[in-house]
């Protein structure tokens, strides 16, 4: 592609250069409008500045991109509805052994529920949950807030609904989904595992400290919990039995005619009050037993529903492994779980990140516009000689070039500009086919090189920042101290296990 016209490959840079500040800084003091406004301020300079046509931005946004998206995000509220995320954060404190045994609980969680329900969601869901656990066990938080971001990113990189840009290569080499499961899976679980590894031998000292404080805590609250019991039962203590004094026969014989009038009369009004007692005793039993059966029939319906739910996104999942059209497929699993809820779906509905439908329309246009500068396929051509696939050395070079751009441009906007390039310049349809996962790969892993890399990193800030009564910040430099060996280990993992 030819280099534009100078004076639109000048306002498609400032264009495009606009866009990439305030997607990476959304609260620049001289425009902190935020990262949706921002894609979308991108798109309309394109438009303005005439790098593209209106026609051309309205063809650069990928409807079947959006429609998974917006598919997933769906089924994803109805799992959380479902307690789908509540069981997972469960298994997180199911018989723990520790400290270590918590972090690569940590770690497994949040790349399996990731790998299903994307990054964000996972880390949306987790954060405080994590942030609790560790709290309540008298335990450092940073490692378990590592160890959740890292490996959401991790472990969504082996599906293609894991995270936006996966959504985009699947769409984009249409890789079936069974195909892509199977070339990225053997290296996110070695990621996985050298990642909890590095982890461990990071944080062993400052996890092994706390061991004694949190056994000690345990027996502090075990004895509590013994001390309440005690006085549960202290407190419940039986008074005595108290009769009222029985007359005589011979006292009886010795009333008046008025006396046993005044006695027939009050034994008769208590025969009565005995009936009226009995009677509302049977009412409130009878009422008791209705409010039993109607909450039994509701526990069951949950359950059903529940069920279905499951149901329905394990069928989503098979017909994606199947080879289905995944956008479709998505859809009409949500529209499913729609219906079959049977109550007007608004609610559930306004929980859909629009913003984020919204920034990647604005972005497609934005990255239209600077694709056609041509100054992407002018460095594309500098650096192909040097990135080729078929060799160890080239392979290098196209994962430094990804893992710059990734944090650079971040993620996705660097498999728009780079992904029909790399692909583009493999021979044959497995060597086009590993391109396409090298780039899945790389560009997902390079999210934990800073806490700025990738969405999943900034929800686990936000969010334990945030937490009510135990918030925690988790700093740039504690991200980055971990996230650079981390990083750059499991990104060469993934280019020695790709095939």
């Amino acid at each position: 592609m030819a280099m534009a016209p100078v004076i639109k490959l000048v306002l498609g840079s400032i264009a495009f250069a606009i866009f990439w500040v305030l997607a990476v800084f959304p609260s620049v003091p001289f425009l902190p409008i935020g990262r949706t406004a921002g894609s979308l301020f991108g798109a309309m300079l394109m438009v303005i500045f005439q790098v593209i046509t209106p026609e051309q931005a309205y063809a650069a946004i990928d409807l079947p991109i959006l429609g998974l998206l917006f598919g997933t995000m769906v089924v994803s509220i109805y799992l959380e509805r479902a307690d789908m995320f509540k069981y997972l954060g469960t298994l997180l404190s199911w018989k723990s052994k520790g400290p270590k045994d918590l972090l690569c609980r940590v770690c497994l969680v949040s790349a399996v529920s990731s790998a299903l329900f994307t990054n964000d969601t996972s880390c949306v869901v987790l954060t405080e949950f994590v942030l609790k656990i560790a709290r309540q066990k008298n335990l450092p938080p940073h490692p378990f807030l590592l160890a959740l971001a890292t490996s959401a990113n991790i472990g969504s990189s082996a599906t293609p609904i894991g995270n936006p840009q996966n959504l985009v290569i699947a769409v984009q080499s249409k890789i079936p989904f069974w195909e892509f499961l199977l070339g990225v899976f053997p290296a996110m679980i070695v990621g996985i595992t050298v990642n909890a590894m590095l982890l461990l031998g990071m944080y062993w000292r400052l996890l092994s400290d706390h061991k004694e404080d949190e056994e000690e805590a345990g027996e502090n609250a075990d004895s509590e919990v013994l001390a309440v019991a005690e006085e549960d039962v202290t407190s419940h203590r039986f008074s005595p039995a108290t009769f009222s004094p029985v007359a005589s026969e011979e006292s009886n014989f010795r009333m008046d005619p008025e006396t046993l009038r005044n006695r027939a009369v009050s034994a008769g009004e208590s025969e009565l009050m005995s009936r009226d007692s009995n009677a509302s005793r049977e009412q409130t039993d009878a009422e008791s037993q209705g409010e039993s059966n109607v909450f039994h029939t509701k526990k069951w319906r949950r359950v059903l529903w529940k069920s279905s739910v499951y149901l329905i996104t394990l069928g989503m999942l098979i017909s994606l492994v199947m080879g289905l059209n995944m956008s479709w497929t998505a859809i009409t699993a949500a529209l499913a779980l729609v219906v079959l809820d049977f109550k007007d779906a608004r609610p559930s509905l306004e929980k859909v990140s629009y913003s984020l439908l919204i920034f990647f329309c604005g972005m497609f246009i934005t990255v239209d516009g600077f694709n056609k500068t041509g100054i992407p396929t002018a460095l594309w051509d500098l650096m192909e000689p040097y990135a080729k696939i078929d060799e160890a050395k080239g392979t290098a070079v196209l994962a430094v070039v990804i893992l710059v751009l990734s944090n650079v441009a971040s993620n996705v906007p660097t498999v728009l500009l780079l992904g029909a390039r790399v692909a583009a310049s493999a021979m044959g349809r497995e060597e086009e086919k590993k391109a396409w996962l090298l780039l899945a790969w790389v560009s997902t892993v390079a999210g934990n090189l800073t806490l700025l890399g990738s969405a999943a990193n900034l929800i686990v800030c936000e969010q334990a920042r945030r937490a009510v009564s135990h918030g925690y910040t988790l700093t740039f430099t504690k991200h980055f101290k971990f996230g650079l060996p981390s990083t750059l280990i499991v990104t060469a993992i993934g280019l020695l296990l790709i095939k």
